[in-house]
């Protein structure tokens, strides 16, 4: 008798749409250039090892840069997304907040997620709770999600901050070279 091996978990891009990496609505996230160079190693890597992926899509307010159909909407073309990875929309933090999303990812099989993207204090942080609270095991890209500079705290704190609190909250966390092997 043969035992079944769990899929592998898939690839979730959280928000890594063009207006929060091109700066020019609104500034870029810290390190835009080196965080969409992961994503896609990341994304290559998952293709290459047989893991779905899906992009997530904050649908902004009127008026926002993130308003679906404004120029800063889009998943980023950068990223290289194929037809067939899908893309869920999501107006507020927690990506599981679309029905079709959690069906979706429940539909791979897998029990855990890789999460990777933007803004690493707003729907990164909302997702990785939605994930855990939805009994599923996760693994953050530490060095593939990122923010912009806050009043009083610099984008690299927030990151190292939620980071820790990622893990402490029960996440794995992975650096891209160890998630990928390179």
């Amino acid at each position: 008798m043969t035992q079944k091996t769990a899929n592998p978990a898939p690839v979730v891009v959280i928000d890594l749409q063009t207006g929060l990496l091109d700066g020019v609505a609104e500034p870029a996230v810290h390190g835009a250039g080196g965080l969409v160079e992961r994503a896609r190693e990341i994304i290559g890597w998952a293709r290459q090892d047989g893991r779905k992926v899906a992009f997530v899509r904050h649908d902004g307010p009127e008026g926002d840069t993130l308003t679906p159909g404004a120029p800063g909407w889009p998943v980023s073309p950068a990223l290289g997304q194929r037809a067939d990875e899908p893309t869920f929309s999501k107006s507020v933090g927690d990506a599981f907040s679309n029905p079709d999303f959690a069906a979706w990812v429940a539909g791979q099989g897998a029990g855990e997620v890789v999460l990777l993207g933007a803004q690493t204090d707003f729907c990164v942080a909302a997702t990785v709770r939605g994930a855990i609270a939805a009994g599923l095991g996760v693994t953050v890209v530490s060095d593939a999600h990122s923010t912009v500079d806050g009043e009083q705290e610099t984008a690299p704190d927030i990151i190292a901050r939620h980071n820790a609190e990622f893990a402490a909250a029960g996440a794995t966390l992975k650096t891209t070279g160890a998630l990928t092997g390179k």
